[in-house]
């Protein structure tokens, strides 16, 4: 419903500015010129050109945040791998070491990784 009244609002607007931008201008694009062109039609042309060079560079700032975010999450998961590997290691040789220090039977541990 939202939607409706803004898009509403942005035609009454244009409509509004349409009225009274008819007159007739000539457009140059260096050498090349469009003559008789609405004035309405440049101002329009001219907040759309605008509208979509914006989302353009949005989303090559989001693409490029993207990248970076996962980037940064491949190294956190190698991190934690290498934390969870170094984990088990010490766990070994704690228990190696309760060997040596005693002489008995085994030890083990029924919850070791």
């Amino acid at each position: 419903m939202l939607q409706i009244i803004f898009l509403l609002l942005a035609g009454s607007a244009l409509t509004y500015i349409s009225r009274y931008n008819l007159e007739l201008v000539s457009l140059n694009f260096g050498q090349y010129t469009i003559p008789d062109v609405p004035l309405f039609y440049v101002i329009v042309g001219s907040l759309l050109t605008g509208l979509i060079l914006s989302y353009i560079m949005q989303s090559l700032t989001g693409i490029s945040t993207y990248l970076k975010l996962r980037d940064k999450s491949k190294e956190i998961k190698m991190g934690q791998d290498e934390v969870l590997s170094l984990t088990k290691r010490v766990h070994q040789l704690e228990l190696e070491n309760e060997k040596l220090k005693h002489t008995g039977p085994e030890v083990s541990d029924p919850h070791a990784l």
